[in-house]
């Protein structure tokens, strides 16, 4: 094998690798003993005020925004109704329907959210993921978030998602929810 050749092996070899290995996570099982366990339906009804901040890859702020989330459940179905007001004082809204499928699991769709959200709580833990058509300037990207939501007490709850695209961090998205 000519040196050109062992260099591309090696190359599609680290991919696959680094590929694969972004693949795996913590399970949601691992904070099944977490307390106050997380009940979707419980926390989600009613009125949460939320403050958050996006991060680019290298770590800086770029925009940051409040939330105030309006949330109701008909039976295993919930409504949040997201209004942000973001620090340049633009405004936007998103409306989730989330199905609570029993044991734990979820789905949940938007008009932005590409497809169905999945979701699997256990503990004080849910792990949230879908893809996001994120309009940036003129054009809109179909973004990969990775969203973890930790229940810190009855009305305190913290989130964190990573955005990726193609497998490439792209940043994050830290919140903190307060249950009115």
């Amino acid at each position: 094998m000519n040196t050109l050749n062992t260099r591309r092996w090696c190359a599609l070899l680290a991919l696959v690798t680094f590929g694969l290995a972004g693949c795996a996570g913590i399970p949601v099982d691992r904070y099944r003993a977490g307390q106050p366990v997380l009940d979707l339906a419980r926390y989600f009804n009613g009125t949460i005020d939320g403050w958050g901040m996006f991060q680019d890859r290298s770590g800086e702020v770029i925009k940051h925004f409040t939330v105030v989330i309006e949330a109701t459940w008909q039976g295993n179905v919930g409504t949040l109704d997201e209004h942000f007001t973001w620090a340049d004082g633009t405004t936007s809204r998103r409306v989730w329907t989330i199905t609570a499928d029993g044991e734990g699991r979820y789905r949940g769709r938007a008009d932005d959210v590409i497809g169905e959200a999945s979701g699997e709580a256990a503990g004080n833990a849910l792990h949230w993921r879908y893809v996001l058509a994120l309009p940036v300037g003129e054009k809109v990207y179909h973004v990969d978030f990775d969203d973890w939501m930790f229940l810190i007490d009855e009305r305190v709850m913290l989130n964190r998602s990573a955005m990726k695209k193609w497998g490439f961090h792209l940043g994050e998205v830290t919140l903190s929810f307060t249950r009115r």
